[in-house]
């Protein structure tokens, strides 16, 4: 296809700042690959104040991907997310102790790159189609799991990663959480994101979405990345993806067989155990896979060619470890697909071009942010930690809490506004008695108001269930005060009252929830009456909060 950016998408994604912070920081290889290609016409305008002294920073272990002459993305662009074999790792490392001034902790972290139509992160469920690509893999039986096996898989790594995708987003696992709090929806260069913005999905129930074993042909001895690439779309339409839309949240694996050499995977220069990127990244060497579609792959070789330099028995010895390398190099590239998943408009360090997972590679086992076992009900599966921003500062984290995502905007009020809902009467932002946070809508007076008060908002459902919170302090009974919320569903052209009219005096804070259709556009109107008694010279108060659509 033609592609959708030009060849200096990294010097949309970078800019003049990471160009001048680059030059700083004694990145003298930014003269070369990246720049020549990428990032022509940015001219480091010298100097940044305040960083003529930082520490080096282990985890930063290169630099910009180009300026580690050890970095097996030097010369090769598209090799997004590539994590290094063990001993080229410790190379990257070691050039970077001696050239490379990085800052330490926050300094690290990611930041938003605006997205390309539309895409940064998948923020629906995730979609993990793995493709065996090629005749080598040989004849196809079923376990006792269900999982496809091959006879011409001699490490057994097709159960492995079936059970594995199986097992990702189920067991109240939290590996998957650090990733969901990266979102969509913000600004270029934001590092954070508030509730109501479109977050990674945590895989619940699991991310495999499906298996084919390819055998129409055996695979290259030595696929080049556009190859790869075109295998990634025929998988596509095999799965029957054959739109822009169906292919948002998905993500191929094209693993090749034992004894190949993808993209130079196993070679004197390969120097890699995978990589990650898109069909129309116009740096793939023959430029962009023809196609009118975009999606996501990821070069998988056969690791345990390589053995321990691509993990083997890093966390498990014996037998017990010999797939760690295979859990460990997918989980990575995965993660950093959900994350970035048209590289690199997604979440990456401005500065080092560094991806969640990079930042935590071969972190060694048993250490804060290291490489560890992952208990699903699945099985046991070596992983590596990824970067959180959001955690003590900037750091590689192994679990998080599972960040949600909210379609209803300033569903919590913690704008301390009122923006994005439509108000009416006696409607207001209140400090004291939020049900979480700082703040609450506050519907009517405790003095007497004759008439509504009330909130709406009109929103497009992503998530299957709408709740809210509401606290009232009614004096009065149902036939005169009272607080009522009606959902109406605009696609369907419905209504439903789902609070009838209530007048409760001291019940505290009460949730309301309702299923609502994904895709569909609601409205939810929640108002409070008060009759104006004089009789009862309290007015009827009712505080909202929480407003979610998950």
């Amino acid at each position: 296809m033609t592609s959708p950016r030009p060849v200096v998408r990294w010097a949309v994604r970078a800019g003049a700042g990471a160009a001048a912070l680059a030059a700083t920081l004694a990145w003298p290889a930014l003269a070369g690959a990246r720049v020549s290609g990428e990032l022509r016409g940015v001219v480091p305008p010298g100097p940044i104040a305040g960083h003529a002294s930082v520490r080096t920073v282990g985890t930063a272990a290169a630099g910009p991907a180009g300026a580690n002459p050890y970095s097996p993305a030097t010369g090769h662009p598209y090799r997004h997310g590539v994590l290094p074999t063990v001993g080229r790792n410790r190379l990257m490392h070691s050039w970077a102790s001696r050239h490379v001034a990085v800052p330490a902790a926050s300094f690290l972290n990611l930041s938003y790159g605006g997205g390309i139509h539309g895409v940064g992160v998948t923020s629906g469920h995730e979609k993990v189609y793995l493709v065996f690509w090629g005749s080598q893999w040989g004849a196809q039986a079923t376990n006792g799991n269900g999982d496809i096996t091959l006879a011409g898989d001699p490490s057994g790594a097709a159960p492995y990663l079936q059970e594995l995708f199986k097992g990702l987003g189920t067991g109240s696992e939290r590996w998957s959480g650090v990733m969901t709090q990266y979102c969509d929806g913000v600004a270029y260069a934001a590092p954070s994101c508030p509730a109501n913005s479109f977050h990674v999905a945590y895989p619940s129930g699991g991310a495999l979405a499906g298996v084919w074993v390819d055998e129409s042909s055996a695979a290259p001895d030595h696929a080049t990345g556009n190859q790869l690439g075109a295998e990634a779309i025929n998988a596509a339409h095999h799965f029957g993806n054959n739109t822009k839309a169906s292919n948002r949240d998905a993500q191929y694996a094209i693993i090749s067989p034992t004894g190949t050499h993808p993209d130079g995977f196993n070679t004197p220069n390969g120097g890699f155990c995978a990589w990650h990127d898109d069909t129309a990244d116009p740096n793939l060497p023959a430029g962009p896979v023809s196609s009118p579609l975009d999606v996501a792959f990821t070069n998988l070789p056969y690791v345990t060619d390589l053995g321990p330099a691509c993990g083997e028995n890093f966390v498990n010895g014996g037998t017990q470890g010999v797939l760690d390398g295979f859990s460990i190099v997918t989980g990575h590239e995965y993660a950093e697909t959900i994350t970035d998943q048209l590289p690199a408009f997604g979440w990456t360090n401005t500065f080092t071009f560094a991806e969640n997972g990079d930042l935590c590679a071969w972190n060694p086992p048993g250490t804060a942010g290291g490489t560890n076992d992952l208990a699903l009900p699945t099985g046991t599966f070596a992983m590596q930690s990824t970067w959180a921003n959001d955690s003590a500062g900037g750091s590689c984290a192994f679990s998080h809490r599972v960040v949600t995502n909210n379609w209803v905007l300033n569903g919590g009020f913690e704008t301390g506004s009122l923006a994005n809902w439509k108000a009416r009467g006696a409607a207001a932002i209140t400090k004291s008695g939020a049900h979480s946070g700082h703040f609450a809508a506050r519907l009517g007076s405790s003095k007497p108001t004759a008439g509504n008060s009330s909130i709406a908002q009109t929103f497009t459902a992503r998530g299957s269930q709408l709740s809210f919170w509401y606290n009232g302090k009614c004096p009065d009974t149902a036939a005169s005060s009272w607080v009522r919320a009606v959902l109406t569903d605009h696609t369907a052209h419905t209504s439903v009252t789902v609070l009838a009219r209530t007048c409760t005096a001291n019940a505290g804070w009460q949730q309301v929830s309702r299923a609502v259709v994904v895709g569909h556009s609601y409205s939810l109107t929640v108002v409070s009456h008060d009759d104006d008694d004089t009789v009862h010279p309290d007015g009827n108060v009712t505080l909202v909060d929480d407003v979610v659509d998950t």
